[in-house]
């Protein structure tokens, strides 16, 4: 079963920046694909981002294009999502997520972290 343990959320003005961090252990190939959601108060789970493992073919929610990265360091088997330009509309939790595909639902993905806060003041 993978264990992902997020970090690096926090409190950030419009604007900034701040880099999401996702530690993985015990990966197996059914979580080939790392995904990061978010979650704000009242809202459902949304798709923010996903990529391989391997680092190829990553995929973006429209409403992140141009502003956040997502990148994966498979000898560390960590995940990144570098966020720019941030609004307070991006303040929400953000969960990650292992998978076997790239999907933007989270009914494809079994396994989540606990989920890091971000905020966003305006």
């Amino acid at each position: 079963q993978v264990r992902l343990v997020e970090s690096g959320g926090g409190l950030v003005q419009a604007g900034g920046s701040l880099r999401l961090s996702c530690a993985a252990s015990g990966r197996t190939f059914s979580s080939d694909v790392a995904a990061w959601f978010r979650q704000a108060p009242g809202k459902k789970r949304d798709f923010v981002a996903a990529i391989w493992w391997s680092g190829t073919n990553a995929a973006y929610a429209d409403s992140v294009k141009g502003r956040f990265t997502i990148s994966s360091d498979n000898a560390k088997n960590t995940v990144y999502l570098q966020m720019n330009n941030l609004n307070a509309e991006d303040t929400a939790v953000y969960y990650c997520a292992a998978g076997p595909f790239i999907r933007s639902s989270a009914l494809e993905y079994a396994a989540w972290g606990q989920g890091t806060q971000v905020t966003v003041s305006s």
